[in-house]
């Protein structure tokens, strides 16, 4: 996932694959693309100080690249104008050089890059018309290319080392997200509907994408590989509500139609209208956003509950309770998909102004369904720090660590498997190589902010049980992340 909205300077070419800009309010939106330097006003809603000043939204909601600093400054004169009059464009190239120089299934290297266009439009200040003041539309297109180093030399991690891989459905241009927003009563609340990715608003932080490790980027595994819940670069139709009765605490629900395709949208992600649709899953979150001490830390606490009332088939049981892999019998079928999460991130010290300007502690649980989905539990936890205690205000550097575990269910599926010679069944996270436990990945990275909108980042990730097996030693994979907003 990368390429769109989390992070400004520091954060923002650097969050390479949160999408930030996208699902803000108007006020929210205008923040982040005027401010000043990449890591200020990342999360605008920290700065509304009293009641009577609009609230602004809870952060970020989306999972890519974009800030608002320009490679090309303000475009010869045509950003001022185009801000002024309500239209926020903004384009992204994005490379990761990964190489697995240990361990694995074999060593090698490859390359995975996206170029993406955002187009972000404020009709209120398009039109200057009172009608429309609150609405906006957001749209996103991208295109992808390269390989994924997880598949082809590490032996399918289930943390997939790269944020950015493969063609996005090898097309020239395919849809993201494309939603009208509009936001009430000073944005205490605030309504979207659209093609949106449902986990890029639940579950979702920006921080999480100045990690490379695309299970923990943006919207944390296991709930974004669920149909009722993909993430970017995948959607859902439907629709999202965000009431904030107070400026540090909101409320977050959502309905969206669930497609039993693995592309949602099919390849293009422009196919809204698939067979199959009719089932919904109903996000739920709630959020508080402290703000402590004169030195304002800022932290951000979340929980949530989705429910998808789709029918899926056990991993295990046939229609009698024994294993299907080996009866030949109709898989057993559950109503119903549930999952959860709890998220937080706690500013500890403060470096500047700035709601990201500091060192900041982090960790997250996520649970989903066992017993139709490969993954059961994800725990992680982390530490950032900008550079300015070293002189580098703009730069990084992150430290991460990441538990997943694979369902007792799926398990079973696989010895069963073994037992009766059958190969191994496939799941989201790829080809299976033995029988699945856990997966524990350490990330270390320094991103460096070498030009304006332009950012390099080496990346370190040692994942121990590729795969959630002892099929293959433990890998070791150096990158190089390249990040550019144009």
């Amino acid at each position: 996932m990368a390429l769109s909205s989390p992070g400004l300077s520091s954060f923002c070419a650097l969050s390479l694959t949160c999408l930030l800009v996208s699902a803000f309010s108007s006020q929210a939106h205008a923040q982040i693309l005027t401010g000043g330097n990449s890591s200020v006003g990342l999360w605008p809603s920290l700065e509304a100080n009293n009641e009577a000043s609009p609230v602004e939204d809870p952060g970020p909601l989306f999972s890519a690249p974009y800030g608002h600093n320009h490679f090309f400054g303000d475009w010869w004169g045509a950003q001022p104008w185009l801000l002024d009059h309500g239209i926020h464009i903004l384009a992204d190239v994005h490379e990761e050089l990964a190489g697995n120089f240990k361990g694995g299934r074999k060593q090698g290297v490859t390359n995975a890059g996206q170029v993406g266009v955002e187009l972000d439009v404020d009709w209120g200040k398009l039109t200057n018309t009172k009608f429309m003041d609150g609405f906006w539309t957001h749209m996103m297109v991208v295109n992808g290319h390269g390989r994924n180093l997880s598949t082809d030399y590490i032996g399918d991690s289930i943390g997939g080392v790269q944020q950015i891989y493969g063609a996005r459905g090898n097309v020239v241009a395919h849809l993201v997200y494309l939603y009208g927003e509009h936001s009430f009563l000073n944005n205490h609340l605030d309504i979207s509907a659209g093609w949106i990715p449902v986990g890029s608003f639940f579950a979702a932080s920006p921080l999480y994408c100045m990690y490379m490790n695309v299970a923990v980027c943006g919207n944390p595994a296991p709930n974004k590989y669920t149909e009722g819940n993909r993430d970017w670069p995948s959607g859902n139709l439907g629709a999202v509500a965000r009431v904030m009765p107070t400026n540090d605490t909101y409320i977050m629900a959502g309905l969206f139609a669930v497609s039993p395709h693995a592309f949602n949208g099919g390849i293009s992600g422009w196919a809204w209208a698939q067979d199959g649709l009719g089932k919904f899953s109903t996000p739920v979150e709630i959020g508080w956003m402290p703000s402590f001490g004169k030195d304002k830390l800022v932290g951000h606490y979340k929980a949530g509950y989705s429910y998808d009332n789709s029918k899926y088939k056990d991993l295990y049981e046939d229609v009698n309770g024994n294993p299907w892999v080996l009866t030949g019998q109709p898989a057993r079928y559950h109503a119903g998909r549930a999952s959860a999460w709890v998220h937080a991130d706690q500013m500890l010290v403060r470096n500047g102004e700035g709601p990201t300007n500091g060192l900041i502690a982090m960790a997250g649980y996520m649970w989903t369904d066992g017993k139709t989905t490969a993954m059961s539990h994800h725990i992680w936890t982390g530490m950032l720090e900008t550079g300015k205690p070293w002189g580098r205000p703009l730069d990084s550097i992150g430290v991460m660590y990441q538990w997943l575990n694979m369902s007792r269910t799926v398990a079973l599926q696989q010895e069963a498997s073994i037992f009766g010679g059958q190969p191994f069944q496939s799941n989201q996270w790829g080809q299976v190589w033995g029988v699945q436990s856990h997966e524990n990945i350490y990330e270390f990275f320094y991103n460096a902010h070498v030009a304006n909108g332009l950012t390099l980042q080496p990346d370190f990730q040692y994942i121990n049980r590729p795969g959630g097996t002892t099929t293959f030693h433990d890998a070791a994979v150096m990158a190089l992340q390249f990040n550019v907003v144009l």
